[in-house]
């Protein structure tokens, strides 16, 4: 990233002691005791507001119980954007529209089967496709089984895997206390592990399911074939994380263990669908926007619960928190339901897309995607002396739990803004119970906790507050 000249930016927080008032300026602009008095009241209007006045959880439960699962293509997605049009609405956004977007249309059809017998048993085995995977046969596969722990491992494999079901059991890294680090360390045998070993003559993939835990749920999430033949395509599917420390201790004593499985499962034409826009008009800077935002679609098993209905709620609460607070944004804030995020990033892409086809500015972009646990920080992904402007906020926010703020990764849907100016920044809740839900049919309504969802509503709010009063200055736009 193209480095701007470093500008030293002190703390936005007040450390005045009775006996010496220090002042600092930011953005040219002198920071004084009243401000921060004045933005530490208005953060805790915020919070008491969400916590005694807030919509999210109620928001969340209609969705998630009268609409459920919502993946691209499919009859939830669509009536989930009709429901998210309504809603923005009832909020009083200042204006409101779709975005049309075409998304992958992938179906499961029929619940997967899969088995092995071992000492003479019939071991049934929890199962479920991956999203993109193609079907097996009419009749299934059956194939002995050899067993790989990440995505090197295989490109070892060579002819081994001819013939065979290659079993990935990377397991998580429990010793990581972010598990969202963990998850990366092992989601590539997920998406590659079919494109990787197809090419050896491989008759299908299994992957242990992306958790930390260990259970009797499978996870899905995405798998590709990137750039090989047709003909080298292979099903893949995930299995519990149980059945994979089973699988791999049965083979130990039984190499020779046959695998059966059958999924029915099938990649549609793409289909017609929806980014959901809304948007309060900044008083001053109506042309500099703000996107708030999460993603609409969700996996098929559960509810899309944690993954990502709180993060959609949530980020209409911002807007819903600012309007109940009688604070008017300097600057354009936009709230955004994306569309695709799961299986193609679609939405993201087109949004992006228009944005720069039609001159937009933005000048900073918030995202909730990690679940709707309780409060941690925000990472930030900006340029230096915006990362240093974000973290000045600390003290502010530190009363609300919101102590990790660092630079990092900020949200998928919000990437492709990406450039050297805007400040992109990631919602980062609790992370300890997110994977126990992550893509499986767990992530339900009834796994989220009112109280948590609130707090992270107001700590979103609290953020673009400051982000809407501080973030906009010349020095940190385009010439």
């Amino acid at each position: 990233m193209k480095k701007l000249t470093f500008l030293v930016l002190t703390s936005i927080a007040f450390f005045a002691c009775k006996t010496e008032q220090k002042q600092t300026t930011t953005a040219s602009k002198t920071y004084t005791e009243a401000a921060y008095k004045q933005d530490s009241t208005q953060i805790k209007k915020l919070f008491s507001i969400a916590l005694t006045e807030g919509k999210s959880y109620e928001w969340l439960r209609d969705l998630t119980q009268n609409i459920g699962s919502r993946l691209s293509g499919s009859e939830g997605a669509a009536k989930s954007v009709i429901w998210g049009e309504k809603l923005m609405k009832e909020v009083g956004l200042d204006s409101v529209w779709l975005q049309p977007v075409m998304v992958p249309h992938w179906v499961r059809g029929e619940k997967e089967v899969a088995n092995y017998e071992f000492n003479g048993e019939k071991i049934n085995v929890p199962i479920c496709a991956l999203g993109g995977s193609i079907a097996t046969p009419t009749n299934g596969i059956t194939a002995k089984v050899i067993e790989v722990k990440n995505i090197e491992e295989a490109k070892k494999l060579g002819d081994k895997a001819n013939g065979k079901i290659v079993f990935f059991n990377g397991a998580f890294d429990n010793t990581l206390i972010n598990t969202f680090r963990a998850y990366g360390g092992c989601v590539a045998q997920r998406f590659a592990g079919a494109a990787t070993v197809g090419k050896f003559g491989a008759k299908g993939v299994i992957v242990r399911s992306m958790t930390n835990g260990i259970d009797d749920y499978p996870h899905t999430g995405s798998m590709g074939y990137g750039d090989i033949p047709k003909e080298e395509y292979i099903p893949a599917a995930a299995i519990s994380s149980r059945a994979a420390e089973n699988l791999s201790k049965h083979l130990k004593e039984n190499p020779n263990i046959e695998f059966y499985f059958k999924q029915s499962c099938e990649n549609l034409a793409d289909a017609p669908s929806h980014n959901v826009v809304g948007e309060i008009k900044g008083s001053e800077y109506p042309d500099k926007i703000m996107v708030i935002g999460g993603h609409l679609d969700s996996w098929d098993l559960g509810d899309g619960a944690h993954d990502d209905g709180t993060g959609i709620v949530q980020s209409l609460e911002v807007a819903y928190l600012l309007k109940k607070n009688n604070i008017q944004p300097k600057n354009t804030i936009r709230i955004v339901f994306f569309m695709n995020e799961e299986n193609g990033l679609r939405g993201a892409t087109e949004y992006a897309r228009l944005a720069k086809e039609n001159n937009e500015l933005h000048i900073g972009a918030l995202e909730s995607d990690a679940g709707g646990h309780t409060p941690r920080g925000f990472s930030i992904d900006a340029n230096e002396r915006n990362i240093q402007l974000v973290q000045s906020w600390k003290n502010l926010l530190a009363p609300y739990g919101l102590h990790d703020i660092t630079a990092g990764g900020s949200g998928a849907d919000i990437g492709p803004l990406k450039d050297d100016y805007v400040t992109l920044v990631g919602y980062r809740p609790d992370s300890q119970r997110y994977f126990d839900y992550h893509h499986a049919a767990t992530d339900t309504f009834d796994k989220v906790n009112k109280r948590e969802l609130e707090l992270g509503s107001a700590s979103m709010a609290s953020i673009v507050y400051l982000m809407d009063k501080y973030l906009y200055n010349k020095e940190t736009l385009k010439p």
